[in-house]
């Protein structure tokens, strides 16, 4: 087993994710099996109560975890199926170790970071690591490790620590140590400072770990003064220095740090003809899409695009399967209300009516659902293709219900619990108490209901689907004839054949939503078929 570990200092944000998931990339390409592992050193046991404006989206796994937005990264770009103890949090070590220390298990000791959270970090990962993530059924041969947040912070200290000792643990030669910094630009002639990579390091080694390879952000090439100097002052040899300076697409940076030779700095060698080859192709065809379509994506949390991550990717993986340039118009729900300003609400519907689509991705709370309902009216009443996710099904369900079948004042009880004609209901298997792990959550079947379908059609005629869940209301099995009957067709349902799955309107150009969510298991060059249904539908293209 190798492992790979990415950490990150000067500041966050710098692409840690995309590089560890771009190194995946390439050692799948030299022919070796991969799994990844993603350190959280927050106290949270997990991401699934974070606000998506604290952490972006939360991103859900087969097994029901809720995890990290960067496990999406490795699954997407690695084509991995991973699980909740693939995501390492400081919440879940603590608590091991505390339940470890009540049943007595360190015979009287005084419990301490050093050993006991260290040795715990290090079984972890140990253990994790040689858990297939495929569909090989074999061992992995490499595990990337990526440390979230920036060396110094407090916070990481116990996993610096631990990574320390692993590396003795596993062996030197065993361990590669990936240091992502920033090269910032400055001043007219664009001078490359290294001094916060130099400062950066420093600190690292101080901790004792030296990087082995050091990525470095930039918004141009570094020139060849600076990895010199880089080199010189962060105790690395020159090749393995590599520039990661921005590009017109995430698809190139596998590309852009084998260019520069990361491979043959670990020993190893790309295989002729594979995965590489595919992924050349489908970078340079992102560059080359000219013909344009316009989503509009109407949420809640668009001052903050991370909270839709994996909508984005399955937008474009779709866009891309269409031959399409994917421009997403970003819409705040809340100004297609009345009450907002009149210049804002104006400006709102305008770009909604402009757009070739429109989205409606899921979410919690009261704010801006009103806008998104009147964003399902117009898509349903004009004819314009939509597709909605967990509340985008909801919320559809209950335009329906108010405009169709006259249920005035109709909602969710989420939003009003003493809603006399409930459209939506909470599900009565869901805590009402605790948050943290209690939705409806994971790969669970859809079983379609009809012969035939534009949604079956696209999953390629298949009689059920597995996808992923995270919620916790329903559309109200009560109302579901009366919707029925009124031309509203649930072609998906759970396998009790009460919990609606997939809603569509049978004579609409495409208006679909689901409960479920989809962006979780789409893959690039293998779009998730309701999105590229919207897409086809939205760029005037036929439907399967």
């Amino acid at each position: 087993m190798r492992y790979i570990v990415v950490s990150g200092g000067v500041l966050s944000g710098l692409g840690k994710g995309v590089t560890a998931s771009s190194i995946g990339v390439l050692m799948k390409a030299c022919g070796l099996r991969v799994t990844s592992i993603k350190i959280d050193p927050y106290l949270n046991s997990d991401a699934g109560t974070m606000s998506p404006f604290e952490h972006g989206e939360v991103f859900v796994l087969d097994d029901g975890g809720e995890v990290d937005l960067d496990l999406g990264n490795y699954e997407r770009f690695l084509d991995l199926n991973l699980g909740r103890d693939n995501n390492l949090t400081t919440g879940k070590v603590y608590s091991k170790v505390i339940e470890a220390e009540r049943r007595g298990d360190y015979l009287g000791k005084t419990v301490q970071v050093i050993p006991h959270i260290t040795d715990a970090v290090m079984d972890w990962i140990e253990t994790v690591a040689h858990q297939c993530s495929d569909d090989s059924g074999l061992e992995p041969e490499v595990c990337i490790i990526e440390l979230g947040g920036t060396v110094g912070d407090i916070e990481s200290a116990p996993y610096v620590e631990a990574l320390r000792q692993f590396q003795f643990r596993v062996g030197r030669d065993n361990v590669t140590f990936v240091h992502v910094s920033l090269v910032p630009v400055m001043g007219p002639v664009g001078e490359q400072k290294t001094k916060p990579t130099q400062h950066t390091v420093k600190e690292l080694m101080g901790l004792g770990i030296t990087p082995d390879i050091l990525v470095c952000r930039s918004s141009a090439p570094l020139n060849p003064e600076t990895r010199a100097k880089l080199a010189a002052f962060c105790h690395v040899p020159q090749e393995a220095v590599i520039s990661t300076h921005d590009v017109p697409n995430i698809y190139h940076v596998p590309l852009m740090l084998e260019a520069q030779g990361l491979c043959a700095t670990l020993g190893l060698k790309v295989q002729p003809n594979g995965l590489l080859d595919d992924w050349r192709r489908m970078a340079h065809h992102l560059d080359a899409l000219q013909e344009n379509v316009t989503i509009a994506m109407v949420g809640k949390y668009t001052d903050l695009s991370d909270a839709y991550l994996s909508v984005i990717k399955a937008l474009q993986h779709a866009a891309m399967a269409a031959d399409r340039k994917l421009t997403i118009d970003w819409l705040e729900a809340g100004e297609l209300e009345h009450g907002v300003a009149d210049d804002v609400h104006a400006d709102a519907w305008k770009r909604l009516r402009a757009a070739d689509g429109i989205l409606v991705p899921g979410g919690f709370g009261h704010r801006g659902v009103e806008g998104k309902i009147l964003a399902a009216n117009y898509a349903r009443t004009n004819g314009v293709p939509y597709f909605g996710i967990c509340l985008g099904l909801q919320v559809a369900a209950i335009e329906f219900a108010r405009n169709v079948l006259g249920m005035e004042g109709s909602t969710s009880t989420e939003f009003d619990e003493d809603c006399p004609n409930p459209a939506v209901i909470f599900m009565p298997e869901i805590s009402t108490t605790h948050l943290g792990g209690t939705m409806r959550l994971g790969s669970r079947p859809t079983l379609f209901q009809v012969d035939d379908c534009k949604v079956k059609r696209l999953y390629g005629g298949s009689e059920s689907v597995d996808e992923r869940h995270r919620h916790r209301y329903e559309v109200n099995p009560e109302l579901i004839e009366r919707l029925e009957a009124a031309g509203l067709t649930f072609v998906g349902k759970d396998e009790t054949g009460q919990r609606c799955e997939i809603l569509e309107l049978p004579d609409h150009p495409y208006f679909v939503a689901v409960q479920y969510h989809p962006e979780f298991k789409s893959r690039p060059g293998r779009p998730s078929p309701p999105f590229l249904g919207l897409i086809l539908a939205a760029s005037g293209q036929p439907l399967p």
